[in-house]
């Protein structure tokens, strides 16, 4: 699995690591968030997309991206799931690289691409507790910009 920088172009899992350690070594005293959403779009295949984000609050960010196709799926409900399974790897490998080089203060958040309108409504509860009960943070629609709009940009 590889992931693309839009500044630095396709980086392994652990060169993007290194440049968001390297992003947040810049400015040591603010404040971040890691975000990790996915979203996707079907055409004839699912273009599905992972996108990581390192957020400095009140002062820009970087993301990567990460993309996917599989074969058509037989429901919304899913891909929604998949999509929820694939944020839920990521976060756990970038958890994992965290503990393990003194950022322990920093907590992922997964961005889940439903929302209380339309489609994916009955899907929040479920989907949240697997994302809590997995460890990290929840976010839905409209707080979810990690993969309602980063995601979403780069699975059209």
């Amino acid at each position: 699995m590889y992931f693309v920088s839009p500044t630095k172009g396709p980086m392994s899992f652990n060169a993007m690591f290194e440049d968001i350690c390297s992003f947040m070594a810049d400015d040591p005293t603010a404040e971040y968030k890691l975000i990790v959403g996915s979203d996707s779009q079907a055409r004839d295949q699912v273009c599905f997309v992972t996108a990581v984000v390192i957020h400095r609050l009140g002062k820009g960010g970087r993301y990567y991206y990460t993309r996917e196709h599989v074969t058509k799926m037989p429901s919304l409900k899913q891909r929604i799931f998949y999509e929820a399974h694939l944020s839920l790897d990521v976060a756990s490998r970038l958890a994992a690289e965290i503990s393990k080089n003194g950022h322990s203060d920093l907590n992922v958040e997964i961005h889940l691409d439903v929302g209380r309108n339309g489609q994916t409504k009955s899907m929040i509860r479920e989907l949240v507790q697997e994302i809590v009960g997995s460890g990290f943070m929840a976010r839905i629609k409209p707080d979810a910009y990690g993969a309602s709009q980063v995601a979403d940009k780069h699975s059209k």
